[in-house]
């Protein structure tokens, strides 16, 4: 499972440039024109964050496609942040791979310029609309995707979060920015 920060809608055709995943999304996603068409053609499954059942199911179903050697992408921030910073991670997310055994793979993700600049145009943060973030990325000549993958974490005999809170700690020194602070701040001990 790849475990990353979540900056733009761009995010999921960087990592697919690298390695061929299945997504996990919010349910909303779907309804996007095109692009919910999109994210349903490469196997990403939609998410009712609203209804616990529907988390169950869908772990549930990642864990048994996990097992059966399909590669899923996950974003446990929850929403797109501008690239400056993490903000807390959502532990539930990593709960298939713990189930499986799977490796967890945090990989940190940044835009830049031809020059190496942050390239702020590519986020989506905030009240953008799809149309003025297409706008803004047209305005520049040059958008580099940086994925910088870091070292594994097993999830065997590990805590979702202690998972969650050791990947947030590389990808936060990776981007050189905060760890986030949350609820998932302090590492549980191993399951029992």
């Amino acid at each position: 499972m790849i475990i990353a920060n979540h900056v733009s809608w761009l995010d999921i055709f960087a990592i697919h440039s690298v390695r061929t995943v299945r997504f996990l999304a919010k349910s909303e996603i779907r309804r996007w024109p095109l692009f919910g068409w999109l994210c349903a053609q490469v196997g990403t499954l939609f998410i009712e964050l609203t209804r616990l059942r529907s988390i169950v199911q869908i772990n549930e179903q990642v864990a048994v496609a996990l097992g059966q050697g399909d590669v899923f992408a996950v974003f446990p921030e929850g929403r797109i942040s501008s690239g400056n910073r993490l903000l807390p991670f959502n532990a539930s997310l990593l709960q298939p791979a713990v189930a499986s055994g799977a490796m967890l793979y945090p990989v940190a993700i940044r835009y830049t310029r031809a020059d190496g600049g942050s390239c702020e145009e590519a986020d989506y943060e905030g009240d953008k609309s799809m149309l003025d973030s297409l706008l803004l990325m047209l305005t520049q000549p040059v958008i580099c995707a940086r994925l910088q993958f870091l070292p594994p974490l097993a999830c065997a005999g590990r805590h979702r979060r202690e998972l969650a809170y050791a990947a947030a700690q590389l990808i936060s020194g990776a981007l050189g920015v905060p760890a986030p602070r949350g609820r998932n701040d302090i590492p549980a001990g191993p399951t029992a």
